[in-house]
């Protein structure tokens, strides 16, 4: 894998970059963007998706003007109800009640600024459903804290995966950044030279 000397990562996420690595896209700098992530009044969950990964790579473009800036967003929705980044117990609790054995959508937002200046955006959907949750297997859950910071309060790539009972959707979009989506927005771009 090599470099890619003139792509910054807008995000904190350790998981954007390994999922970044998977298709040997290694950003030369990893800045994390400080925005306000509130939704707006009336604001549809795949708007706001797409809303917050622009404004992350406009905040970061505001110091790196000669580089690709790529951010991204995930939101978790029951229908139009967001479930936030979860940061305590008892939000994540409420969170997998509320999944449990129905269906929910994972809205990625992708945005990637050119050095012209340019914005390119894409949006993701991922359906995914929950099989009907125990007590016992929501406390289990909770006792792996792998629910700390994670939107909808799970990490499909953990022991989260075995309550997942069918998911149309691209499954990278769920742990944080889908890897189709990415690949289009950089090559319609001209990232890679050929």
């Amino acid at each position: 894998m090599k470099e890619n000397s003139n792509l910054v990562l807008a995000s904190a996420s350790p998981r954007r970059v390994e999922l970044l690595a998977q298709i040997n896209v290694i950003p030369a700098q990893i800045l994390p963007a400080d925005v306000d992530e509130s939704r707006l009044k009336n604001e549809k969950l795949k708007d706001l998706a797409v809303r917050l990964a622009v404004e992350k790579a406009q905040k970061i473009r505001e110091t790196q003007r000669d580089a690709f800036i790529l951010a991204a967003d995930t939101v978790v929705g029951a229908g139009q109800v967001l479930l936030d980044k979860t940061e305590t117990r008892k939000e994540a609790l409420a969170c997998l009640k509320k999944l449990s054995g129905r269906r929910h959508h994972v809205h990625g937002g992708i945005a990637l600024i050119l050095p012209d200046g340019s914005v390119r955006q894409k949006y993701c959907n991922t359906l995914v459903q929950f099989k009907p949750l125990s007590d016992m297997e929501i406390e289990a859950y909770l006792d792996s804290d792998e629910w700390q910071g994670k939107a909808g309060g799970y990490a499909i790539q953990g022991f989260a995966g075995s309550f997942i009972k069918y998911m149309t959707g691209s499954y990278s979009n769920v742990v944080g950044l889908s890897l189709y989506d990415t690949m289009q927005i950089l090559k319609s771009a001209g990232f890679f030279k050929n």
